[in-house]
């Protein structure tokens, strides 16, 4: 499930990095929770909740089977 996870977020960092931001892999437990953390632009950002969740989450939940949540550290 990691490496599904590692190119599902390869797919949206374009994104991230548009904006100086980008997102690192921290863990993924095996009940499906994917633990992050925003760096850059991203990691001060006052949108940042809304990247985690409408951008990261939303991708991570539809590209990899068994995730459940998404949370940054």
């Amino acid at each position: 499930m990691t490496e599904k996870v590692k190119n599902a977020l390869e797919k949206i960092r374009p994104y991230l990095k548009a904006d100086g931001g980008d997102v690192e892999l921290v863990n993924v437990t095996e009940d499906g929770i994917v633990y992050v953390k925003l760096v850059g632009a991203c990691s001060s950002c006052p949108m940042s909740t809304m990247t985690l969740r409408a951008g990261v989450e939303r991708a991570l939940i539809r590209e990899v089977p068994g995730i459940r949540r998404v949370e940054s550290i």
